[in-house]
């Protein structure tokens, strides 16, 4: 099992072991491997294990990953005591833990890791039993005599004054058996099995919960003490209902005698001798669902007595019902969390990782979505004759919607380059796509151009996007093709875009961006904006790499730790002088 051991940094000494198949590294408190820098990325790196093999892949990053000192493009294979450097921590890679290292120092790698250890290691829970399974529940709508009732709330204490000794013992059973317990099917038939044992005369039980879609009471657990009629078990609907409109619990006695219900054939038919109630009450005082029992002895039935145990097991039970949502919400964020980790890798996996490598040029890009995926993206098309395609687009909105959204547009949008070979007409024919690709009211800024690395000659054309920005060599900054912009994409069939050229001179330098960089947002509520990114670029050095980095450092600095709103997405070439 590989490990990380820190050599240099905030976290120096510590021990990171690799034990998962992907572990992503970065400031935001979900990365597998917390570092609280400011320098670092959201999401800057990520370690992988495929067959006992180790690597590591940037996740465009803002300052990069050094592998032995170099900076890595992609994915890269780790050897036994490599040396990987993130910002100023410094970390050594071991393929197997060092016998010099104390196992009992290892850290986990964050609090968020710690948690999804430890809940992976909770067997999860089995499908709900179907009602087919249980006995069948027959509703009967008639009145029972009330002999007694109380707060389901408000018992504190229990009083045994019939077989005490039996009733504690089998009380602290359901205790023990409920305070384990994570799968309410398996559970609740247990609940009726203790309860039978703690009250003889009982003959027949159920349990019904609340459904959260239909908010009916459904029927979660059936017991009858005949075997011969356990196939149908009969429930007072009265009672129920009082019981969840009220929170109280109930005691009826011999509802077969009372004069009240003499005319009643369903009555004879229950003869039901005794029955008792309970109500299960969350936190919060809401009913989560009810428990009955009931005797049909002549024997003497149920006390006020047997009522308190019967309230102090519901109160138990709801504690298990509640325990058991929460756990099933944990599950589901779990699945959702792998599903988004997942859909992150593909989204980058689509993103260029390496910067062209192209004779008297030189780039810099940068993207981090402000959710686990974005609809920001950009793309680099080599073309025929010594032409490259440089894209950057925006689908309105974020998340997982627009990140569908991006994937499409990405390949349709290189398709349509291949093809037309031209900014204006590709972004024409893009447009037909998105105005049929059925995507509702959901439309895309887009920015194309196409430069000519022999002529130094570029092409613009630009869908509703922010102003490409032109910094020439005496740092002066314009804007380009305002004029000649048009409509978002997908707003307008049958939209011809136009095209803006220009001659790029020596020193002369192309910024793209989406409006995540200009409309960041201090803690003022006051936008980063157009003015002072002309103005940062104008005083910022003239190599790319530095306009990119500073650029992103002030907004970064200018936000002040206030979270990220919009996706980033950052794309910078320069001609480079001739002296270079």
């Amino acid at each position: 099992m590989g490990v990380l051991k820190v050599l240099e940094g905030d976290i120096l000494g510590r021990i990171v072991v690799l034990n998962h198949e992907k572990m992503v590294l970065g400031r935001h408190p979900n990365c597998e491997i917390v570092i609280d820098n400011a320098a670092v990325s959201r999401r800057h790196a990520q370690f992988l294990e495929n067959h006992g093999t180790y690597y590591v892949e940037d996740l465009q990053s803002r300052n990069g990953t050094l592998v032995n000192g170099d900076r890595i493009e992609g994915r890269t294979e780790l050897h036994d005591a490599d040396l990987v450097k993130v910002c100023d921590v410094l970390m050594r890679f071991h393929s197997v833990l060092p016998p010099s290292v104390d196992r009992m120092t290892k850290t986990a790698p964050s609090e968020t890791q710690q948690f999804k250890d430890e809940t992976a290691r909770v067997k999860r829970p089995a499908p709900p039993r179907s009602t087919t399974e249980l006995p069948k529940v027959e509703i009967d709508d008639s009145n029972a005599a009330v002999l007694s009732s109380l707060d389901a709330s408000s018992v504190t204490h229990i009083s045994l004054k019939v077989q005490p000794e039996a009733k504690l013992s089998a009380v602290l059973a359901i205790t023990r058996a409920l305070g384990t317990a994570i799968e309410v099917s398996d559970v609740l038939p247990r609940i009726l099995d203790s309860l039978f044992q703690v009250f003889p005369p009982a003959d027949q039980g159920v349990v019904l919960l609340r459904d959260a879609d239909t908010d009916l009471m459904i029927v979660k657990a059936a017991k009858s003490r005949n075997s011969e009629s356990s196939d149908s078990v009969r429930v007072s609907q009265t009672i129920i209902n009082k019981a969840i409109d009220t929170g109280q619990a109930f005691l009826s006695a011999d509802a077969g005698s009372d004069e009240r219900f003499d005319s009643s054939q369903s009555i004879s038919d229950l003869r039901i001798r005794s029955l008792m109630c309970a109500p299960m009450v969350g936190k919060d005082g809401t009913t989560l669902g009810v428990i009955q029992i009931d005797s049909r002895s002549s024997s003497p039935g149920f006390v006020p007595d047997d009522l308190e145990i019967l309230i102090a097991v519901a109160c138990q039970a709801a504690a298990v019902v509640e325990k058991a949502v929460l756990y099933e919400r944990a599950e589901k964020l779990r699945d959702l969390e792998r599903q988004l980790d997942f859909a992150t890798q593909i989204q980058l996996g689509f993103l260029p990782t390496e910067r062209p490598q192209v004779a008297g040029y030189e780039f810099f890009h940068y993207y981090e979505a402000a959710q686990s995926v974005g609809g920001d993206f950009f793309d680099y098309v080599p073309l025929p004759e010594n032409h490259i395609a440089i894209t950057l687009g925006d689908v309105a909105g974020k998340g997982v919607p627009a990140a569908l959204m991006m994937a499409r547009l990405y390949s349709d949008a290189r398709y349509h380059l291949l093809v037309q070979q031209a900014a204006g007409k590709s972004l024409s024919a893009l447009n037909q796509d998105v105005v049929h690709g059925g995507h509702g009211h959901r439309f895309v800024t887009y920015a194309g151009l196409i430069l000519d690395t022999a002529n130094h000659r570029l092409c613009l054309a630009n869908a509703g996007h922010l102003p490409p920005l032109l910094k020439r060599a005496d740092g002066s900054v314009d804007k380009l093709g305002v004029e000649q912009a048009s409509l978002p994409l997908g707003v307008e069939l049958g939209l011809q875009y136009e095209e803006v050229c220009l001659t790029l001179d020596p020193g002369d330098a192309i910024v793209l961006y989406t409006d995540g960089v200009t409309e960041a947002t201090d803690n003022r509520q006051e936008l980063y904006g157009t003015k002072r990114l002309i103005q940062h670029l104008s005083e910022s050095p003239a190599g790319i790499e530095e306009v990119g980095q500073r650029l992103i450092e002030t907004v970064e600095q200018f936000c002040d730790g206030r979270a990220q709103r919009d996706d980033i997405c950052l794309l910078c070439f320069r001609r480079l002088p001739e002296s270079e």
